[in-house]
């Protein structure tokens, strides 16, 4: 009887020792949840004072050269139809008018831009090649672009939104921004970031706040906040901007644009601030496109592909018909919020058009263990070493300088640093301190997670996923609702590629989208989706076109 007491008494202590991580799991859900509902109670009045005096209403475009795509305006310019000279010039008059409206420009290169466009002007005039050959050598040939801040752009800022004593603008241009300006296209200016694309919010102590075209009070998203404004008021047609968070998808889901991140590596990364040691980093970092067209998407990320880089078919015809469709509402987590009346109606009419256009029901993806993703995603990004940051040491860059020290100068208002900068290096550290053995437990799901993912989408299926459980929020509101991270992060983990798609405006008028995810090097599907919603539904909407009413009415 001894025996058998200490026999069951054993066994029920490596019972209860067997899952401490799901106990501590759903605990420190709980406890997350917890704290961000007192940081509710905080920032939430003062996002309401902080923004009370942003009124101003960006004006809607009315050139009518700024309603075209990209694909559109390089074929005119290379047939003659207009100068690439008049279109960089739309652009540039329209970039002075929003600009005021928006502060999404860190710098611009006008003339420089002019002075190209009409040295393209100039060839187009004087060679005898046809327009199909320059469309072949040349396919954005006359097309201005803007950049975001932290991919370098020759002879332009690249400091990312960190405060310097010293200007020190890029040396050469990042490899895509060499690759679009090969391919003719010119850029017109550099946008805003967050410090090191650390945000979910455009703020930095160089350039300030970039605000959202559809209402100023309102956020663009982060970290390609200043890119995606631009964009969106017709102040820019095409762009390019980062991805290790959502960057691609949440500000084109915020302003009502287009947005791609692509499967990785099949864009270079090279030229980006901050970079990184790890030779992993580009499984879940990417560059990629913005657009107001979806068509430009596919011709940008053509231009743009390295040459080493992954066998995406980006010209594949997709039939949907023959096309399986997903749905998920969210990860399940109970750290997310529950997605809104807004991003659900969204999801539904995704669902719906495909239902009764193609007769095809789109079924709901259950995935085992989704509900770990969250954390999961989170770990494996932290879990990245020596990324570029305020603590890196200049001389030896696999280092850190201390910590500590900024912190304190934080907390005394001395650190030209933002707070998610300085955030960074603890949050890092606590991640660090966490046992190995937890995060491998970790591990074995998320390959788990993968391979369910990678079965159920194989080549031949895309998933419709919320962006954000609702439009863009006021100004700072991401400080309590930075948990809602994870509808991005699973996918920066998980590798695949996905294509941000606007589905028109709320009620109150501001944007709404979803993300359309497919398996990896199956570009081409998000893509295909994306065009077809963008016919039924209308795509980008222009903000703010109530005033061009009022006028005309008056």
């Amino acid at each position: 009887m001894i025996m058998n007491f200490f026999r069951k008494r054993n066994a029920l202590v490596r019972g209860v020792w067997k899952y401490p991580v799901v106990m501590l799991n759903g605990f420190m859900r709980w406890f997350l949840r917890f704290l961000v509902s007192l940081l509710a109670i905080v920032v939430r009045p003062l996002t309401y004072v902080l923004n009370i005096k942003r009124n101003k209403k960006c004006p809607p475009p009315t050139n009518p050269i700024l309603f075209k795509s990209a694909t559109t305006l390089a074929m005119m310019i290379r047939n003659k139809q207009i100068t690439s000279e008049e279109v960089v010039a739309a652009y540039i008059e329209r970039c002075k008018e929003v600009n005021p409206y928006l502060n999404a420009i860190v710098e611009p290169r006008y003339d420089m831009a002019l002075k190209e466009a009409r040295c393209i002007d100039k060839m187009i005039a004087s060679n005898d090649r046809s327009p199909e050959q320059l469309a072949k050598e040349y396919p954005l040939l006359g097309v201005p672009m803007t950049v975001k801040e932290s991919i370098a752009v020759e002879g332009m800022s690249n400091d990312c939104g960190t405060v310097f004593p010293y200007r020190n603008p890029a040396k050469k241009d990042a490899e895509i921004v060499r690759l679009a300006r090969a391919a003719g296209a010119i850029p017109i200016a550099v946008t805003n970031t967050p410090q090191l694309c650390m945000n979910w919010e455009t703020y930095n102590n160089v350039t300030g706040l970039t605000m959202n075209p559809y209402d100023q009070k309102r956020t663009t998203g982060g970290s390609s906040g200043g890119e995606s404004a631009l964009i969106s008021s017709a102040a820019s047609i095409m762009g390019v901007g980062s991805d290790i968070a959502g960057s691609l998808r949440l500000p084109p889901m915020f302003t009502g644009i287009f947005g791609h991140k692509p499967t990785p590596r099949l864009l270079s990364v090279e030229g980006h601030v901050p970079d990184c040691l790890d030779p992993e980093f580009e499984e879940y970092f990417a560059l990629g496109p913005i657009a107001r067209y979806a068509e430009d998407l596919t011709l940008l990320l053509k231009v743009m592909r390295q040459g080493t880089g992954p066998d995406v078919p980006l010209d594949k015809p997709v039939d949907l018909t023959r096309l399986k469709f997903y749905y998920m509402n969210g990860d399940d987590s109970n750290v997310t919020d529950k997605i809104g009346p807004d991003v659900r109606k969204a999801m539904a009419k995704a669902k719906d058009y495909i239902k009764s256009t193609y007769n095809i029901e789109v079924e709901e993806l259950k995935i085992k263990n989704i509900e770990h993703m969250w954390e999961i995603s989170v770990r494996v990004l932290f879990n990245i070493r020596h990324v570029q940051n305020i603590y890196t040491d200049p001389e030896k860059r696999d280092q850190w300088v201390s910590v500590w020290p900024e912190v304190l100068k934080k907390m005394i208002g001395m650190s030209n640093h933002n707070f998610t900068s300085i955030a960074y290096g603890p949050v890092q550290k606590f991640f660090d301190a966490l046992p190995k053995s937890y995060y491998k437990k970790l591990v074995s799901i998320f390959e788990e997670i993968k391979t369910d993912f990678d079965k159920a989408l194989s080549d031949n299926a895309v998933l419709f996923f919320p962006a954000f459980p609702y439009p863009a929020h006021l100004h700072y509101r991401v400080f309590y609702r930075f948990l809602n991270c994870g509808y991005l992060t699973i996918f920066n983990a998980l590798g695949l590629p996905v294509t941000a798609c606007p589905q028109g405006l709320t009620d109150k008028g501001l944007p709404v989208g979803i993300q359309i995810v497919a398996n990896k090097y199956n570009d081409h599907l998000t893509i295909a989706v994306a065009k077809e919603f963008e016919k039924a539904f209308g795509g980008w909407v222009p903000p703010n076109k109530d005033i061009l009413n009022s006028i005309k009415t008056t």
